[in-house]
């Protein structure tokens, strides 16, 4: 039998559509009342649901960190005055002692009662802000570089080999060539040597004679299409970034102190603060920092074998 340390704890089962909520209240030497009640996912329901916990005495809630479903609850509940905790599904399920019929709530009550569930870290509002700011601008620049190569390819495909002298098509003199490509203009020799830049002016014979390939209607319209879409991701990506340094303003410190890691850009110590805060009393030490990051390998091995590599990270929220 498990030891209680709560008097009045709730765990909740949240899904797309539904949170059953289990209540147990009662003295630690005895067995504790239970009350389950299910609630809707929209705002109203789940302030009725903060209401009743609140009204139910509840000190500690807790839910699974299962998908995405946790996070509007975790929105409305973190404005009340519980100590909310975010359990580990894995760990949840490996622990030992549920009865068949026990329902998912009351058996996350009943391990929260007892001790036995070790919150997730669950960075602030602001830092969670910053969060989806930086994994965005990861994102955007992911479908830049695929636009890019998208780009490369279709020159390839018309016989434009740009690429043989030109190190970076997307630099200022390769964007006046695609531009020119998009509108149809003939590129001559003399306007090569007006208009590149730097040491790609000793190459204009060369660039001219890149130019000289299969590029039909087709190809233009394509590249136009990449191109358009390029610079529209391009200037999404700077918009975010405009956003991300607003966020870090009251991180200041903190974000100098990173830049000064060797290697350490600004947009990798944006990201550091988005994913870590700025707080490291709440993972306890150095070690289990690096198990949450996934950078401490684990050690799984059974009966002289070694299943993998593995990590003792959790996945980040």
């Amino acid at each position: 039998m498990m030891e209680a340390i709560l008097e009045r704890c709730a765990g909740l089962d949240v899904h797309q559509e539904s949170v059953v909520a289990c209540v147990l209240t009662g003295p630690l030497d005895r067995s504790p009342k239970s009350e389950t009640r299910t609630f809707g996912t929209m705002v109203e329901d789940l302030l009725a649901l903060a209401d009743w916990l609140n009204e139910s005495g509840c000190t500690h809630v807790t839910m699974e960190s299962t998908g995405v479903y946790w996070k509007p609850v975790w929105n409305v509940l973190e404005a009340f005055d519980f100590e909310l905790l975010l359990a580990n599904a894995h760990h949840i399920k490996n622990l030992p002692g549920r009865k068949t019929d026990m329902k998912d709530a009351e058996w996350i009550a009943k391990l929260l009662r007892s001790g036995l569930i070790e919150g997730s870290f669950v960075p602030s509002q602001e830092t969670r802000d910053l969060r989806d700011l930086t994994r965005y601008r990861k994102k955007l620049v992911q479908d830049a570089t695929s636009e890019k190569n998208r780009i490369h390819r279709l020159l390839q495909d018309a016989n434009i080999k740009l690429t043989t002298h030109m190190s970076d098509i997307f630099g200022v003199s390769g964007r006046i060539l695609l531009q020119k490509l998009i509108d149809g203009e003939v590129i001559t020799l003399e306007f090569l040597d007006s208009e590149m830049k730097g040491a790609l002016r000793s190459k204009s014979a060369k660039l001219l004679q890149s130019l000289n390939g299969r590029f039909r209607r087709h190809h233009r319209d394509m590249l136009r299409f990449s191109y358009e879409h390029l610079q529209f991701i391009e200037r999404a990506i700077l918009e975010v970034e405009l956003e991300i340094r607003a966020h870090i303003t009251d991180k200041q410190e903190a974000f100098d102190l990173i830049t000064t890691i060797p290697g350490i850009n600004e947009n990798a110590a944006a990201i550091i603060l988005a994913e870590i805060g700025t707080d490291m009393d709440q993972f306890g030490g150095d070690k289990q920092l690096a198990a949450w990051a996934g950078l401490s390998p684990g050690n799984h091995e059974s009966a002289g074998k070694k299943n993998g590599s593995g990590h003792g990270a959790e996945t980040a929220l």
